[in-house]
């Protein structure tokens, strides 16, 4: 399948892995790059710079194809060395990055020098825009199904995609609610070039997570994500859980005058006690509304390829058959 997508990262089919952050390992981005799609490592997973230099050549060892790295801009009092991840980004021949989080307008011209093609996650029409402005090649819209930050204004990719093919000029792909060949019809349908996917790849073989988080998505259903840190207007859907439940009480009982302070134990070092040790409880990770739609856990060879067949069959068959034959 051919889009500006696939064109712009040198890919087979028009799906990329999103970035996620102690899932976003060299071992996943090179199982979605080699079955076609793009591959993401998690910049900010890695401690430092020179450990994600080195993520980044082993990943080089196991994939001769694209692959990404994802850098998220965080509002904090001691950043992380975001010149030195740049850095190493550049350094490693890394020719893709998915910046999130604050504008990454900063960290362009030397990115740009690079020959770095960057997309930019974005919650909304506005900040998509400005990502355009400042030189993004692309961009991922997320609407609020997704799991992680959906933003404040609650817009589902529904709406969210034809505003964003009605604004834009840059190609776009479709993010949050993405879990099959349906999703990336629909998603092209709707005016994106292709569908990024992240919960729905952290239920493959090669997602390097404990097996009890795969066998959650695949039980959880569209109904089990709980909305968080809303009266702290920086919001994330994950899967509930009992930390989870005790994150919201804590909402309810403080109300307005809750503080970050209030709920860090529920969600401070919560992901690689989740992700490594399988510690489900742990508090909150980040999960989509997608997790309904999650019935296995295939290779990412076998989801992808099964991805592009249906999308196939849809566009072909399905599609094709409503339309009336011409009339001559």
């Amino acid at each position: 399948m051919k889009t500006r997508i696939t064109e712009l990262f040198g890919i087979a089919h028009p799906i990329i892995q999103g970035g996620m952050h102690f899932v976003g390992l060299a071992e996943l981005a090179a199982a979605v790059s080699n079955a076609g799609g793009l591959g993401i490592i998690t910049g900010l997973t890695q401690r430092t710079p020179a450990d994600l230099a080195k993520e980044i050549a082993r990943c080089r060892t196991m994939t001769s194809k694209p692959f990404g790295v994802n850098l998220t801009f965080l509002p904090s009092v001691n950043p992380p060395d975001y010149p030195g991840y740049v850095q190493a980004i550049i350094e490693g021949g890394v020719k893709i990055v998915e910046t999130a989080g604050n504008n990454p307008q900063r960290w362009m011209p030397q990115l740009k020098e690079a020959g770095i093609k960057v997309i930019h996650k974005c919650t909304s029409v506005r900040h998509a825009l400005k990502a355009q402005s400042i030189g993004c090649d692309a961009i991922s819209v997320d609407g609020f199904e997704c799991g992680g930050h959906p933003g404040e204004d609650d817009v589902p990719n529904f709406i969210l995609l034809p505003r964003a093919a009605e604004e834009l000029d840059v190609p776009f792909v479709a993010s949050g609610g993405m879990a099959d060949g349906r999703s990336l019809v629909a998603a092209l349908a709707l005016g994106a070039e292709g569908m990024n996917m992240g919960t729905r790849f952290m239920a493959t073989k090669e997602a390097p997570i404990h097996e009890r988080v795969k066998q959650a998505l695949v039980a959880a259903s569209e109904l089990d994500t709980r909305l968080i840190m809303r009266p702290l207007r920086n919001t994330e859907r994950v899967l509930n859980n009992a930390g989870v439940e005790r994150l919201l009480e804590k909402e309810r009982t403080l109300g307005a005058a809750i503080k970050f302070e209030d709920i860090i134990g529920e969600v401070a070092g919560v992901y690689p006690a989740v992700m490594q040790q399988g510690e489900m409880d742990a508090g909150a990770w980040s999960c989509g509304m997608v997790a309904g739609l999650i019935r296995d856990v295939p290779t990412c060879q076998e989801l992808i390829d099964r991805i592009m067949g249906e999308a196939h069959a849809i566009i072909r068959s399905r599609l094709e058959g409503f339309l009336e034959p011409a009339h001559s």
